[in-house]
C-alpha cells in the first residue's frame, strides 16, 4: 500500500467513523476551548462560565446518549437518526475503543457534570472570577476520563490518567490563600508524579516484552509467553504489577491511598465530590477494561494446550491481585473512618472503601471471564449499576457537607450536634444518603451491593478461584457490618447530641435552591432502591463487552 492510499484510508475512517462516536469528547472539547476564550475577551467575561459550561454539557449528554440508544439491544430503542452503531468498534486506528461501556460512561460523567455544575453554583464555589478555569479544569478532567474509559491502547492508558489526573492536582489547590488546599495540591500532584512514573515503565516493560501496545494484539500474544515461563514471564508479571500502582492509585486503593485523605480534607468539598465520583468511574472502567480485554479467550484455541494454561495463569494473576487489593482496602477504609472528626475526611475513607467493594466486583469479573462469560457479563453489569448509584450517594453526601459548611462555617462532624432541631430536612436527606452509602434496604446502596456481592456468589460456584472469592465474600459482608458503626455515628451527632451555643440560629432548609439541589440528589438514592430496573438495563448493556 502507498503513503496515499494509507492516508486516503485513515482519512475516510477518521471522518466517517472515528469523529461520529467521538462526539462526546469532541464537546467537552470545544466548551473548554469557550471557556477559555470568553476569559480573554472583556464583554464575554460579564457571562457566567457555569451557563456555558452547562450548555457544553448539555450537548455532550445529548451525545452520549444516542451513543447508547445507537447500540444493538439498547433498552430505549434507536437514536433519533435511527443509526445502528456495532457492538465494538475501534476508533482513530486502534487507540481507543468504543462498545457498551465506553457509551455507559460517557453517559454517567456527562450525567455526572450535569449536576456537579448545580452544586457548584449553589455552594458558591467557584466565585465567578475564577469560573472559567475552574470549570475549564472540571471539563479537562472529565475528557481524561471518558479517554480512559475507552482506551484500547496502553500509551493511550497513561496519557488518559495523566489527562484526569494533572487537572485534579490544580483543582485540590483551588481555594486560594488557604494553606491546607495548597497542601492538598501539593501532595496529589507528588503521589500522581510518582504513580505515573511506575505506571509508565511498567507499560514499558510489557510493551517490550509483548512487541505491542494494542490490547487486543496483547491479548493474543499474552497466553503463549505466559505458558512457556521463563525470565519473560516474570518481566510480564513485574510490569502488571507496576501498571496495577497507577490503576490503584486513581483508585485510592491500599497502599496507594495515602493522598486520599489529605487531599480531601485540604480540598474544598466540592472538588471531594469530583474526585470521589467521576475519577472513581473512570477508574474502575479502565480497570474492567484492562481485565476484560486481557483475560477473555481469544488466543486459547489457536494456540493450544500452551496458549491454555497461559492464558488461565494470567487470569489466577490478575484474581489475586484484584482480590487481595480489595480485601484490604475496603477493611483500612471502614476502620481508619471510625475515628475521624472531619466530615470531610471520613468520606475520603468511605471513598475508599467503597473502591474496594468495586474491587471485588472486579475480582468477580476476572474469575468468570472465560469459563462463564454470561456470569462475567453480569458482574460487570453490577459494577456499572454501583457506579450510576454511587453517582448519586457520594454526589448527595458532599453536597450536604458543602452546605453545611456554607451555614456553619465548619466541616467537624461534632459542629453538626442536634440539627434535627433546626434543620430536619437536611438531617433526613443525610441519613437517606449515608444508610445507602452502608447498604441498607430499600435505598440504591443495597441493590448495588447486592448486586456486586452476587456475581461474587456465582465465582464462588462456577468459577475455579472458590477459596479466594469466598474469602472475599466474607470480607465484604464483614466490612458492611463495620461501616454500620462510622455512617450511624454522624447521624447520632445530627440527631441526640445537644447543639452547641455558637449555633447560628437560621435554619437551613430544603425550601431553596439549595435545599432542591439536595432534594434532587436524595430522591433518586431512594427511588432507585425500589424502581431500579431502568438503570440496570443500562448496566446490563454495559456488560456486553464480555462475549
Amino acid at each position: 500500500m502507498d503513503l496515499g492510499s494509507i492516508l486516503t484510508s485513515t482519512l475516510t475512517d477518521t471522518m466517517t467513523v472515528s469523529l461520529p462516536l467521538f462526539r462526546t469528547e469532541l464537546a467537552l472539547a470545544a466548551t473548554i476551548v469557550l471557556l477559555l476564550v470568553c476569559r480573554m475577551l472583556p464583554l464575554a467575561r460579564r457571562l457566567d462560565s457555569a451557563f456555558i459550561a452547562l450548555g457544553g454539557i448539555a450537548f455532550a449528554t445529548w451525545f452520549a446518549w444516542n451513543d447508547l440508544r445507537g447500540l444493538p439491544g439498547a433498552p430505549w430503542g434507536t437514536p433519533a437518526d435511527g443509526v445502528v452503531t456495532p457492538l465494538r468498534q475501534e476508533l482513530f486506528g486502534g487507540l481507543l475503543l468504543f462498545d457498551p461501556l465506553t457509551a455507559y460512561v460517557r453517559l454517567l460523567l456527562a450525567g455526572f457534570l450535569a449536576l456537579y455544575v448545580p452544586f457548584t453554583l449553589a455552594s458558591g464555589i467557584p466565585d465567578r472570577e475564577d469560573g472559567a478555569d475552574f470549570y475549564a479544569m472540571v471539563l479537562g478532567g472529565a475528557l481524561g476520563m471518558c479517554l480512559m474509559a475507552s482506551a484500547n491502547h496502553l500509551l493511550t492508558v497513561f496519557l488518559a490518567v495523566e489527562m484526569a489526573s494533572v487537572p485534579s492536582y490544580a483543582l485540590s489547590a483551588v481555594l486560594k490563600g488557604r494553606k491546607a488546599a495548597s497542601e492538598a495540591g501539593l501532595k496529589y500532584a507528588v503521589y500522581g508524579a510518582g504513580a505515573a512514573g511506575i505506571m509508565l515503565y511498567g507499560i514499558s516493560l510489557v510493551a517490550g516484552v509483548l512487541g505491542t501496545c494494542h490490547l487486543p494484539t496483547m491479548a493474543v500474544e499474552l497466553p503463549a509467553i505466559v505458558g512457556e515461563g521463563g525470565g519473560r514471564t516474570l518481566v510480564l508479571a513485574l510490569g502488571g504489577l507496576m501498571i496495577a500502582v497507577g490503576l490503584s492509585f486513581k483508585l485510592s486503593a491500599v497502599p496507594f491511598h495515602f493522598w486520599c485523605p489529605d487531599v480531601f480534607e485540604g480540598a474544598a468539598a466540592e472538588v471531594g465530590a469530583f474526585l470521589s465520583v467521576a475519577s472513581k468511574a473512570a477508574a474502575v472502567a479502565l480497570l474492567v477494561r484492562l481485565v476484560s480485554g486481557i483475560g477473555e479467550p481469544v488466543a486459547e484455541a489457536a494456540g493450544g494446550p500452551v496458549a491454555a494454561a497461559g492464558l488461565a495463569a494470567t487470569r489466577q494473576f490478575m484474581v489475586f491481585v484484584i482480590a487481595v487489593l480489595a480485601a484490604v482496602t475496603c477493611t483500612l477504609g471502614n476502620l481508619a473512618a471510625y475515628g475521624q472528626t472531619n466530615m470531610k475526611r471520613l468520606l475520603a475513607y468511605s471513598t475508599i472503601a467503597h473502591a474496594g467493594y468495586l474491587m471485588i466486583g472486579a475480582a468477580a469479573v476476572a474469575a468468570l471471564l472465560g469459563t462463564r462469560p454470561e456470569a462475567a457479563q453480569r458482574a460487570v453489569a453490577a459494577l456499572a449499576f454501583y457506579l450510576g448509584t454511587y453517582l448519586f450517594m457520594n454526589l448527595g453526601a458532599f453536597a450536604i457537607v458543602a452546605l453545611l459548611r456554607n451555614r456553619l462555617r465548619s466541616e467537624e462532624i461534632a459542629s453538626y450536634a442536634g440539627l434535627i432541631r433546626s434543620s430536619p430536612g437536611i438531617v433526613i436527606a443525610m441519613a437517606v444518603v449515608l444508610v445507602s452509602l452502608i447498604g441498607l434496604p430499600p435505598l440504591a446502596g443495597f441493590v448495588a451491593k447486592f448486586l456486586v456481592f452476587s456475581s461474587v456468589v456465582e465465582a464462588v460456584r462456577l468459577s475455579t478461584a472458590q477459596p479466594l472469592m469466598l474469602v472475599l465474600l466474607v470480607v465484604g459482608g464483614l466490612n458492611t457490618v463495620i461501616s454500620l458503626f462510622y455512617y450511624l455515628k454522624v447521624l447520632k451527632v445530627m440527631t441526640f447530641d445537644p447543639p452547641g451555643d455558637d449555633r447560628p440560629s437560621e435554619p437551613l432548609s430544603l425550601v431553596s435552591l439549595s435545599g432542591a439541589l439536595v432534594t434532587g440528589l436524595v430522591v433518586p438514592v431512594a427511588a432507585l432502591g425500589i424502581f431500579w430496573s431502568g438503570l440496570y438495563a443500562c448496566a446490563r448493556l454495559a456488560g456486553r463487552i464480555v462475549s
